[in-house]
């Protein structure tokens, strides 16, 4: 028995009899060791989950469907994608030699530092849902991110698993040339468009440097593309969502409809992406609709909160995601408030500028009757609004609890958008507000 295992076990312990989950754990762990993730021994099976956006839903997702299918699963349900969070899951989950108890783990790890920890985790698979422009103060320029990834998967011998509608994504099956690669797509469907104004990062052909030709567009560059010089962006996937009815919250691929737990275009990316891993396993694609027949989104993820009336909850954390969000916002009917945490603590990233490239302008609409902006800049979000003609329905309520029991007591549907430090806390005082 090593100490330092026991000793991180039994602190691991204390706080879930206190009822306080965290990285406590792995922060004492990585102290004591900062090896510590590289002595366990890991289940037969162990898939890797990064990109910007979706990744601890697809997570999720995967996690629950292995479990549908009977296999024993561990994953990091909450999203402590860093390295004190993937030390505290494999110690709770661990034996006295740091064997871990599960015949596979899903893991969803941060795109920054998953080079890192690649060997470590010993992965048999590798599932990356896209890549946008995010925090770049804390994460440096996107293009650092995919060739740090390049460089790990170079050797990998295991299975890749990527969204074949994001050119920035499908870079990697150039350079893991001994990995087997499975490509998911999405066809075009009502949602689609043509043209974009949205933020498009994945403009020109990363072979030749040619600008690339959308049949169409998803959402910022997602989409269906292709290099006419040298072919990048054909690609033969082996997922392929072939159609999706948003309105009865179904989508189509092999023939089969399956249920869709978000009704939005990145939940049906989700979905696709879960099922590329099951094909992989050879496991029933039927496990994986049970569980998205069933799925119930939490963590601020369109959470629902039940105050005066329904508010829903979603994390937003770059422009891409940001507009996704507001997108879903505005299609909902009937009259509605929202309010925007917006805060600069390390976890957010210090750059606030990234406001500036999401298009708040699709607030303007008589729905929403009012917007308050809170959290530690939430000025600098009621300037943003200002700038698109938004300054008659802005209303500041720096301190969250005070903005929350406003929204209450307003007894009419709401919206909140918070940041990374903003969404924990924000969850808190809505559980506090919902019971009064």
């Amino acid at each position: 028995m090593d100490i330092r295992l026991k000793i991180v076990q039994w602190s691991h312990s204390l706080l879930q009899k206190a009822g306080r989950g965290g990285s406590f754990p792995g922060v004492l762990a990585l102290k004591m060791d900062p090896d510590f993730i590289s002595r366990f021994h890991m289940p037969e099976t162990v898939i890797l989950v990064t990109g910007t956006n979706g990744k601890t839903t697809t997570n999720n997702l995967i996690a629950e469907s292995l479990r549908a299918a009977g296999i024993k699963t561990i994953n990091n349900r909450r999203g402590d994608n860093l390295n004190v969070g993937i030390a505290s899951l494999l110690a709770a989950n661990s034996d006295s030699s740091f064997h871990i108890q599960a015949d596979a783990a899903v893991i969803e790890v941060d795109e920054l530092t998953l080079y890192r920890q690649f060997k470590n985790l010993h992965p048999t698979h590798l599932i990356v849902t896209n890549f946008f422009r995010d925090q770049l103060d804390r994460a440096g320029e996107m293009e650092t991110i995919i060739r740090r990834i390049q460089e790990v998967t170079e050797d990998f011998e295991g299975d890749i698993i990527l969204n074949g509608d994001d050119p920035n994504v499908i870079r990697i099956a150039d350079s893991a040339k001994k990995a087997k690669i499975h490509f998911f797509s999405v066809d075009e469907n009502p949602i689609s468009r043509r043209t974009t104004d949205e933020a498009s990062e994945g403009k020109f052909c990363p072979r030749c440097g040619r600008p690339l030709v959308y049949d169409y567009y998803q959402y910022s560059h997602i989409g269906r593309f292709h290099c006419d010089h040298d072919g990048f962006g054909r690609i033969d996937p082996e997922i392929r969502v072939t159609s999706v009815d948003y309105q009865k919250e179904q989508f189509v691929c092999g023939g089969r409809s399956f249920h869709s737990f978000m009704n939005t275009i990145y939940g049906v990316y989700n979905c696709a992406g879960v099922l590329t891993v099951l094909k992989t396993l050879n496991l029933d694609p039927a496990c994986a609709d049970q569980v998205f027949a069933n799925f119930i989104i939490k963590e601020g993820r369109n959470e629902v909160f039940q105050l005066s009336q329904p508010c829903v909850i979603n994390l937003i954390k770059n422009p891409t995601g940001t507009n996704e969000v507001m997108k879903y916002i505005t299609a909902q009917e009937g009259d509605r408030n929202l309010c925007i945490f917006l805060n600069d603590n390390d976890q957010d990233g210090h750059d606030v500028s990234w406001i500036w490239d999401a298009h708040f302008e699709r607030l303007n609409v008589p729905e929403i009757k009012t917007i308050v902006c809170s959290g530690l800049r939430a000025y600098d979000m009621a300037l943003r609004l200002k700038y698109e003609g938004l300054e008659d329905r802005v209303r500041v309520i720096e301190e969250d609890t005070a903005a929350v029991h406003w929204l209450n007591e307003q007894n009419m549907p709401s919206y909140i958008m918070a940041t990374y430090t903003a969404l924990h806390r924000t969850r808190a005082i809505l559980r506090k507000e919902e019971k009064k």
